[in-house]
């Protein structure tokens, strides 16, 4: 286009594109203010540099206007990376990551070391509040060791309890809080363990009381052909997830998160949803538009 033609372009056609958008996103602006939503990050949306950066702006976009933001965070691609460093080799049960005494101090270092102080500093440079908890601090989580089919998984846990306070308090004062999943041992166990993060953010979501439970992946959502992008499943009611597991729409990686949004659901979470993470602002997308994206459990 020339500079003619740019100069020809009336102003207020994009005006008046960008007014309709707001228009349309103000009614959800109104209804999420003030509420709790639990984002599960991980995926490429935690690898890819141009798509961190837009997850960051979209939290912080989110509490900026009001909206009390929790974000949960993995880091499997960098605890394999950190292990490879160190010359130990990653072994998986069943799919559940085998974690000796030697690998849980690098899940610990990774997690709470690396990767959560790399995220507070991201949103901090984008504008934000955020402050780094693991769920060691003020007994966020409590976990207890887990066998997976009589298998010894060494210090993987599953946990038993949450108690939310600390979380509460830093988003009373309009803090972002950003937790990594490793969790004590119950009462008398002073081991530390290794969580899966999906369920660990379903049940802080749950003992928040949280209004949204969103699960950033690296797939559309649920699909009916897994080849085909377009066979998007947007909403699948609870009665239904069985079918479709049986029938194979629902399988593989996609059980366990489906699994977790319906542990949400089920412990009192309105509205649960599994969303492409390799969508730039897929998270505003979900959060201010009729339009949605991925898969929501209902």
């Amino acid at each position: 286009m020339s500079e003619a033609d740019i100069n020809d372009v009336d102003p207020r056609l994009e005006n008046t594109k960008w007014s309709d958008v707001l228009v349309q996103a103000l009614p959800y602006f109104r209804h999420w203010v003030g509420k709790v939503v639990v984002v599960k990050y991980g995926g490429n949306a935690m690898l890819n540099e141009d798509l961190k950066a837009c997850v960051m702006e979209d939290i912080v976009l989110l509490s900026t206007i009001g909206i009390k933001v929790v974000l949960v965070h993995g880091g499997g691609p960098e605890i394999n990376h950190m292990l490879e460093r160190v010359g130990k080799e990653s072994r998986f049960v069943n799919g559940l990551r085998y974690t000796d005494a030697e690998t849980m101090e690098i899940v610990q270092m990774v997690l709470t070391g690396k990767l959560n102080k790399e995220i507070v500093g991201l949103l901090l440079q984008k504008g934000g509040k955020a402050v780094g908890l693991s769920g060691v601090d003020d007994g966020l989580l409590r976990a207890k060791k887990i066998d997976k089919d009589g298998q010894d998984l060494g210090f993987v846990g599953e946990v038993t309890e949450v108690n939310p306070e600390i979380i509460r308090s830093l988003l009373e004062k309009n803090f972002i809080p950003v937790v990594s999943t490793v969790a004590m041992g119950e009462s008398g166990d002073y081991n530390r363990y290794n969580i899966n993060a999906d369920t660990a953010a379903a049940k802080i979501a749950i003992a928040l009381e949280a209004e949204k439970f969103v699960q950033l992946t690296n797939v559309p959502g649920v699909l009916k052909d897994v080849n085909d992008p377009h066979s998007l499943l947007q909403r699948i009611h609870l009665s239904d997830v069985d079918k479709l597991i049986k029938d194979g729409t629902i399988a593989g990686g996609m059980i366990p998160k489906i699994e977790c949004c319906m542990l949400a659901r089920n412990g009192g979470v309105p509205r649960t949803h599994i969303i492409d993470g390799r969508v730039p602002h897929s998270l505003l997308i979900e959060m201010f538009s009729d339009r949605g994206i991925g898969t929501m459990i209902y």
